[in-house]
């Protein structure tokens, strides 16, 4: 039987001028307690394909984006990954000690990363995987892949030992000054022809203390057309029709100011791509004019120019007055639609984009290409 102690890493406040090395251990106590000794590991790279297998022992949920990243400066990452957030994290493994100079290559490769747009990022993964990476974002985290990536991003040395100071180094640079740096340990040993790692981190509460870099790009936000929407028709328990809203060219939201305030944001001219929450896209359709309330919205029906509340409908979009005084009304937004289905024909296709929001810019170049290809539209 194996257990295993780690013995806490303490900050530099706690044991002020005094250097305290941070330590693993790992007893045999199928008797006395024996003390078992880390060995190498035979080959760094093993260390690498095991991070890739299972990002896990990392103690991060993430998603490995690259291994053995070219820069543009002739160096290599060894590991390239996203968190849920869409922050990029950076992994340099060392086998053995590593000297301090590790820091500042890897400080290097933090300079690189820093510039690495959205379509960058996509373009490393889709070096090493048949699916791409909305799908394998989608799948890892539940989630769509965010808008914007690599807003924040961290960097992480991965050894089974530190010097005393690339440890005061990497520290330092966390602590004081907020470098996203840490360093995670892993010790390597066999017993019984059995192999095990034991991790632990050098600062303090480990993957937390790895804090991102408040730097924000541009260029690390996908890129919108300046033409396709998103708007979400939430059918509210059948408050909603669908039907109603294929038969007479509209979508809707309201019932509280949060919901009307984005679908006012639609313009006229542009295309939208409608979806029904936890059912998939239904429409594709042109904006033809800004929100008006229910009870003044005019649609195009069979040619005419009519009032929609005048006409036969199935669902009901009143709404009682908000005890705030806010505006809970129903707002109507015309649309000529391009193609719709019924709601049983919904189309959904992991890592497709999703929004509570009632409207936003659709920026998700994989949604529109997935819409536009099952709805039979030609860009």
């Amino acid at each position: 039987m194996l257990g295993s102690c780690p013995v806490r890493s303490p900050t530099c406040d706690e044991i002020e001028g005094v250097e305290v090395a941070l330590e693993f251990g790992l007893w045999n106590v199928d008797g006395d307690p024996v003390r078992m000794a880390p060995v190498p590991m035979a080959l760094e790279s093993r260390l690498e394909r095991l991070l890739e297998a299972d990002p896990s022992l990392l103690g991060q949920d993430v998603l490995i984006v690259g291994r053995q990243v070219p820069t543009d400066y002739g160096k290599y990452v060894d590991l390239l990954a996203l968190d849920e957030e869409g922050n990029l994290l950076v992994f340099e493994l060392k086998r053995d000690r590593t000297p301090r100079e590790v820091v500042a290559q890897l400080l290097d490769y933090g300079s690189w990363v820093v510039g690495l747009g959205y379509e960058d990022i996509k373009q490393i993964f889709a070096t090493r995987s048949a699916i791409s990476l909305d799908e394998a974002f989608d799948k890892r985290f539940g989630r769509p892949l965010p808008d914007e990536l690599n807003t924040e991003h961290a960097l992480t040395i991965v050894a089974s030992s530190l010097d005393a100071s690339t440890e005061r180094i990497v520290d330092y640079l966390n602590r004081q000054f907020g470098v996203p740096i840490n360093a995670a340990f892993f010790n390597y040993f066999e017993h019984d022809d059995h192999s095990y790692l034991a991790r632990t981190w050098l600062v303090a509460d480990g993957a937390d203390a790895t804090a991102p870099s408040s730097i924000r790009r541009s260029k690390a936000t996908a890129t919108w057309n300046g033409t396709d929407w998103y708007a979400s028709f939430g059918t509210d328990g059948g408050k909603r029709s669908w039907e109603d809203a294929r038969r007479y060219g509209f979508v809707s939201a309201g019932g509280g100011e949060w919901y009307s305030r984005t679908l006012k944001s639609l313009p006229p001219g542009a295309r939208v791509m409608v979806c029904i929450p936890k059912q998939g896209y239904v429409g594709v359709g042109e904006v033809m004019g800004p929100a008006t309330p229910f009870a003044e919205a005019i649609v195009d029906h069979e040619g005419q120019q009519r009032k929609l509340s005048e006409l036969p409908l199935t669902g009901d979009y009143t709404h009682p007055p908000a005890t705030d005084g806010s505006d809970s009304r129903e707002y109507v937004v015309p649309v000529t639609w391009i193609r719709t289905v019924a709601e049983p024909q919904a189309f959904w296709k992991t890592g497709m984009f999703a929004n509570q929001n009632s409207a936003c810019k659709l920026r998700n170049q994989f949604t529109i290409d997935e819409v536009t290809r099952e709805f039979g539209i030609d860009e």
